[in-house]
């Protein structure tokens, strides 16, 4: 008996023994991992896993931020899946984070703010969150609830808007959550560079030429000042008009360009300036057209044609007629003395979809052209070209000089004849270019400090978009207001020409690196509809059965065992 209660004592002293020595080893363990830092990502398409330049970037964070985020309450499966994948890429920047990085999801629809809904409501709608309609299902039915879909992030007592989800027009909910989910890293970091910007780059919109004016260019204006200083500049043959400028923005001018002002802005490309030109090939009398009906499209001589040429581009002088397009309203008559309006198709307003996936285009919604003309690239040594837009597959191209009339809404389209589609609309080209103004200026010019021409420049690029609409909002003259870049007053759709211009500014100004985060996949994985009514039985028994039966299995199996062990 002595025997046993001694071996039981010696028995109970080894087992404290390895109890204390496992923690040991589990405190030593923790003690050591606390110096390191290393996150693991199983998934396929490491959605977990930040860019390296992001994850620099937020460590280079010095101060605060507070990330307000009103995505939250009971929604429907897809929106409660970018609710989770929006607190998962908070975390990841919060791990990362230096300084603090705290953030709150915060649900204005709670009880608690009854008395101050409205005004919180009409205070994110200032700031510039757009709400969306969202259906829910519930066991009384389908109920509509209204969500704002983003988040308020501060920094260093500055603040901006994410808008978390973007709404595509003719992309189902699933494919715009799962795009606005591969977007989730892309748009937070572009957020926090917004408001961490030092020293910014400064643009110049050329004035002079019949160029658009500060009251049609005003929401793009407004959306470059967030990035950059914004500036109009008259060049009047003055050589160092653009010092001090980084980019220069060409938007529909209307009026030849004059040798000295090309040279300009040919030494400005030279010395490293970047450049986004929207200009059309065609011009047309928007008067006559209205009016009569009719107007005749004859080639737009601005005197850019050699320079650009020289550059590895072309503009043509014809129309890009496509489908999908955008509408116009005709009067069809009178009913009970009021015209009686109606919407048509209009070809020659074409709605491109880039279905590119370089950075500047992916994943961008449906962007609007306005009597736009096809590109052609030349071939021109040590420039990369990319074509960034182009028509549809059912497109064509109509020469000049070119009868625009309204009555073609009257005839239906003929898929036969739209058959000369993805014509480039608009490309990038980057590297050295040379000048055309090389061999050809007498040797004042050439001596001339202040003018320091260079025969060849330094690595640059430049972005050409046929045609000079894609760049101009509308504005109302009897309320002072500008529409927003992209918006269609007949259509009542805000297409994406904002987004797509200012990556393209975001690209030229400051490179890839913000910009390829874009390019990360995140897979769609949506269950067949289909099949799931098919066997929805099936898998529903498979679901409560098997579960059932392995327990049931478990504990024959365990009840086997014990039996034997007792038994012997």
């Amino acid at each position: 008996m002595v025997m046993k209660e001694k071996q039981i004592s010696k028995k109970r002293r080894k087992d404290v023994i390895s109890l204390l020595a496992t923690l040991a080893v589990i405190v030593m363990i923790n003690i050591i991992c606390s110096f390191f830092f290393r996150r693991f990502d199983l998934t396929t398409e490491k959605r977990y896993t930040l860019n390296d330049k992001t994850i620099q970037f937020v460590k280079d964070l010095n101060d605060v931020v507070l990330v307000k985020v009103y995505l939250e309450g009971d929604f429907n499966p897809a929106f409660t899946r970018l609710k989770n994948e929006t607190r998962e890429i908070l975390d990841e920047f919060r791990a990362y984070a230096k300084k603090d990085f705290n953030y709150e999801f915060i649900n204005i629809y709670d009880k608690k703010f009854d008395v101050t809904r409205v005004n919180i409501e009409r205070e994110l709608f200032q700031k510039g969150m757009i709400p969306v309609d969202l259906t829910t299902k519930t066991e009384k039915g389908d109920a509509n609830q209204k969500v704002f879909p983003g988040a308020i992030v501060s920094y260093k007592g500055r603040e901006t808007v994410w808008q978390i989800f973007r709404q595509q027009v003719g992309v189902s909910p699933e494919v715009c959550v799962n795009n606005s989910v591969q977007s989730l890293e892309y748009e937070l970091s572009n957020s926090l560079r917004k408001l961490k910007k030092g020293v910014r780059p400064a643009v110049a919109f050329l004035q002079g030429h019949g160029e658009l004016d500060t009251l049609r260019t005003q929401d793009i204006a407004q959306a470059l000042s967030e990035y950059y200083d914004v500036g109009f500049v008259k060049l009047n043959h003055r050589y160092k008009a653009l010092r001090g400028y980084q980019a220069i923005i060409i938007a529909s001018p209307d009026s030849a360009f004059d040798e000295k002002d090309k040279f300009i802005i040919d030494q400005f490309i030279m010395k490293g300036g970047k450049s986004l030109w929207c200009v059309d090939g065609i011009y047309y009398n928007r008067d006559s057209l209205s009016l009569k009906g009719y107007s005749l499209g004859l080639s737009n001589n601005l005197n850019l044609g050699d320079l650009l040429f020289n550059y590895g581009v072309r503009i043509n002088p014809n129309l890009v007629l496509n489908i999908p397009s955008g509408q116009i309203p005709i009067n069809k008559g009178y009913k009970g003395g009021q015209p009686d309006f109606q919407m048509f198709n209009w070809y020659y307003t074409p709605l491109i979809l880039p279905i590119d996936n370089h950075p500047i285009v992916k994943n961008l919604d449906l962007i609007k052209f306005d009597f736009a003309s096809s590109l052609d690239t030349i071939s021109s040594r040590g420039i990369k070209k990319k074509v960034l837009l182009t028509s549809s597959k059912y497109s064509r191209v109509q020469g000049t000089p070119a009868r625009i009339n309204l009555a073609m809404i009257n005839q239906p389209p003929d898929e036969k004849q739209f058959n000369d589609g993805y014509k480039p609309m608009a490309v990038l080209l980057e590297g050295k270019f040379q000048s055309p103004y090389d061999n050809h200026l007498p040797d004042t010019i050439l001596s001339n400090k202040d003018i320091d021409f260079r025969a060849k420049g330094v690595n640059t690029g430049m972005i050409v978009i046929s045609d000079g609409d894609v760049i101009k909002n509308d504005y109302q003259f009897s309320s002072r207001m500008a529409y927003p870049l992209g918006y269609d007053k007949y259509m009542k759709i805000t297409f994406a020409n904002k987004m797509f211009i200012l990556n393209c500014m975001n690209y030229l100004l400051d490179g890839a690196d913000l910009l390829s985060i874009r390019a990360r996949d995140v897979k769609l994985r949506l269950l067949d509809k289909k099949k799931i009514k098919q066997q929805e039985s099936k898998w529903q028994m498979v679901n409560v059965g098997i579960p059932l039966v392995s327990i049931f299995g478990i504990g024959i199996v365990l009840n086997f065992f014990r039996r034997k062990r007792y038994t012997n």
